[in-house]
């Protein structure tokens, strides 16, 4: 897996929790982040890994978002630690 395609999970991920208030709201209350704040920070690795992570932190969205997303639900680990890593 390259950045490239874990930002790619990561941008699926936010749109996963977007499409159900009650799953965004549970992302803002576990970050701290408020609605602008996600879209001002929209495009950065932090926030990336911040959605992958919240997905990982629970034991049914992973495999919801792979079922509805078609991206495996172990790929999710991956992606957070490329986003993670240092940049260029």
């Amino acid at each position: 897996m390259d950045a490239e395609t874990a930002e790619a999970i990561a941008v699926q991920g936010l749109a996963f929790l977007a499409e159900e208030p009650a799953r965004m709201r549970r992302f803002f209350s576990a970050t701290g982040l408020d609605p602008d704040e996600v879209r001002a920070r929209a495009a950065s690795r932090e926030l990336m890994a911040a959605v992958l992570e919240h997905l990982a932190g629970d034991e049914s969205l992973p495999l919801v978002f792979s079922a509805s997303r078609q991206v495996a639900a172990e790929s999710i680990g991956p992606a957070i630690a490329l986003l993670q890593a240092p940049g260029p």
